[in-house]
């Protein structure tokens, strides 16, 4: 298999949407939601994975101008 690209937060976001929107059809059947609800979870996860990167790399400034980590 090959390696899975690093996709945006934005990307996570809009696929989630659409999961959501499929699970809310009407004619969705239940093997079709389940397999929409764990495609969904590994979206929350995935977006989980993403923040936790980001706030690892935020530096907040201090008051001297240099700078901590978050």
């Amino acid at each position: 298999m090959g390696e899975e690209k690093e996709i945006s937060l934005e990307e996570v976001f809009t696929r989630l949407q659409e999961t959501i929107e499929n699970l809310e059809k009407d004619d969705i059947t239940l093997e079709q939601s389940f397999q929409e609800y764990q495609k969904g979870m590994l979206l929350v996860k995935k977006c989980n994975e993403i923040i936790d990167k980001v706030e690892k790399k935020v530096l907040v400034l201090n008051e001297d101008g240099g700078t901590d980590e978050f």
